[in-house]
């Protein structure tokens, strides 16, 4: 039995400034008011990543804005956040973030049932002349649509 998954969000600029290799689903550990935010997709990825602790996996850099029914108990909008991932996965993250300089990036955010997941993907940074390549061919992307548009009427 598939569960619902309802995207949030999505971070389409980590998807500019890096080349994704692989994905990884992790829980991440919320107080209830964050959790209200979050379905009212008042939160925001600027400039966040993940960094691997002694602790665990931390989500740092991520911003949920406070629930604007909250009381005094409303929780901190800047906070690092605690992602859920087996022992296993975060060793073989952790080796390849210290062998190859890759990096963790936050690119999804979503309800899988009633659960908040995000979507962590293991990045390389992208170049200055890969980034303008992108640029160059969603110029031209764009211009073939509305070309096409205009021949059609």
């Amino acid at each position: 039995m598939a569960d619902d998954v309802k995207i949030l969000q999505t971070n389409k600029k980590a998807y500019f400034n890096y080349e994704m290799l692989e994905d990884i689903e992790a829980g991440i550990a919320l107080a209830g008011t964050e959790v209200k935010s979050l379905r009212q997709g008042r939160f925001s990825f600027a400039d966040s990543y993940a960094k691997i602790t002694g602790t665990g996996l931390m989500l740092v850099g991520f911003s949920i804005q406070p629930y604007d029914k909250g009381s005094i108990f409303n929780h901190q909008n800047d906070r690092d956040r605690r992602l859920l991932v087996h022992k296993q996965e975060l060793r073989r993250l952790k080796r390849k973030v210290e062998e190859k300089g890759l990096t963790l990036v936050p690119t999804k955010v979503y309800l899988k049932g009633n659960l908040v997941k995000v979507q962590i993907s293991l990045a390389r940074g992208k170049a200055v002349h890969d980034k303008k390549d992108a640029i160059r061919e969603r110029d031209l992307d764009r211009q073939a649509k509305r070309e096409a548009k205009e021949y059609r009427f």
